[in-house]
C-alpha cells in the first residue's frame, strides 16, 4: 500500500510532471500547513480559521512570502521555482497581479516537488521562515 503521506518520487518522474501539475498539488500541501499551523496556534473558532486561511493562501499574501525564502534555495529548488514562474497562466485572479499570480504559482510548484520527494523537513524549514513575523 502507499503511503501518501511519505512519499519518494524519483527523479525521472519529478522531471516529467508539468509545473501546473506540481502547482495543483502544492497548492493543497501549503494549505495543509497553513491550517495547521492555524490551529495549533490556539482555540479558534472556524469562521476566523477560515478566514485566516485564506488571506495566507490568497496569491499576494504567497507571492509575498515566497520573497522570504528566495535566496534561501537550492540550484534545484530555484530551477523548480522559475520553471513554475515561467508556466502561462490560463486566467488571474480579480484579487492578485499577473506577477503575484506567477509567483504564488511557483511556490505552489515548489511544494509539489518538495512533497512528492518526501522532503517534509525541507519543507517545514521553509514554511517556518516564511511564517515568521
Amino acid at each position: 500500500m502507499t503511503d501518501y503521506f511519505h512519499l519518494q518520487t524519483d527523479r525521472d518522474t519529478l522531471l516529467a510532471q508539468s509545473s501546473l501539475a506540481l502547482a495543483h498539488l502544492g497548492d493543497s500541501v501549503f494549505e495543509l500547513m497553513v491550517r495547521s499551523w492555524l490551529c495549533t496556534r490556539g482555540p479558534s473558532n472556524v469562521k476566523k480559521l477560515h478566514k485566516a486561511t485564506v488571506g495566507y493562501v490568497a496569491a499576494p499574501a504567497q507571492a509575498a512570502m515566497a520573497q522570504k525564502i528566495l535566496p534561501l534555495l537550492t540550484q534545484e529548488e530555484a530551477d523548480v521555482f522559475r520553471r513554475g514562474r515561467n508556466t502561462a497562466p490560463h486566467s488571474v485572479p480579480r484579487a492578485a497581479s499577473r506577477e503575484e499570480y506567477q509567483t504564488a504559482t511557483a511556490l505552489e510548484a515548489l511544494f509539489g516537488w518538495l512533497y512528492l520527494q518526501g522532503k517534509t523537513q525541507r519543507l517545514n524549514e521553509l514554511f517556518a521562515i516564511m511564517m515568521e513575523e
